[in-house]
C-alpha cells in the first residue's frame, strides 16, 4: 500500500480498499459508475465564468478573482491539484492584491464534480488562508459532499499513477 501516495492521510481500511479494486482493476468501473459524465469547462474563459459564477453564490463578500485558468505547469504528483495567489502590486500609496486561481489540466477532462471541488478548494483561500478547521468547514459550506469528491479525485489521482486510463476523455 505504500504505492499510493494520494490516500496516505486515509485509514488503513480505506487504503486496503483502494490498493483491492486497483489489483483487481475494478477501481475504473467504479469511478465511472460513480461520475458517468464529463463537465462541459473546457477553456480558460469557461472556468472563469465558472468560478465567477461560485463564488458570486457563495462569497460574495470576498475579494474579485481576477484571472483563471487552466495550468500545465502544476504538478500534480506534488499534491497540487490547483493554486490560488495573491498578487501585490503598488498603486499610489495602497497596496492592492489581485488574486489568481489555477487549476491543472488534467482536470480540463473530468466529472463536475471533481472540478467543482477542486474550485471550491481554491475559492476558500479567498477568506481562510491555512488549511485548519474553519478552511474545510467553509469548503463544506459551500460543497456539502466536498471530503467524498476529494477522496474519488485522490481515488482517481491513484489510477492514472498506475497506468489506469483517463476516465472522462472528450469526445472531438
Amino acid at each position: 500500500m505504500s504505492s499510493l501516495p494520494y490516500l496516505t492521510a486515509y485509514p488503513g481500511t480505506l487504503r486496503a480498499q483502494a490498493a483491492q479494486l486497483l489489483a483487481e482493476g475494478r477501481l475504473a468501473d467504479v469511478l465511472r459508475r460513480r461520475y458517468p459524465q464529463a463537465h462541459e469547462v473546457r477553456s480558460d474563459k469557461a472556468l472563469y465564468q465558472y468560478v465567477q459564477e461560485l463564488r458570486e453564490r457563495h462569497l460574495r463578500n470576498a475579494e474579485p478573482v481576477s484571472k483563471v485558468a487552466f495550468d500545465s505547469k502544476i504538478q500534480v504528483i506534488r499534491h497540487a491539484l490547483g493554486l490560488h495567489t495573491a498578487i501585490s502590486r503598488v498603486q499610489g500609496s495602497k497596496l492592492k492584491a489581485k488574486h489568481e486561481i489555477r487549476i491543472a489540466t488534467v482536470f480540463r477532462e473530468g466529472p463536475p464534480e471533481f472540478l467543482r471541488m477542486i474550485t471550491v478548494h481554491e475559492l476558500a483561500h479567498l477568506k481562510e488562508k491555512q488549511h485548519d478547521k474553519a478552511f474545510y468547514q467553509l469548503c463544506c459550506a459551500m460543497e456539502p459532499h466536498y471530503h467524498q469528491f476529494e477522496f474519488d479525485l485522490r481515488l482517481y489521482l491513484t489510477l492514472l499513477d498506475h497506468g489506469g486510463p483517463a476516465l472522462w476523455v472528450a469526445q472531438r
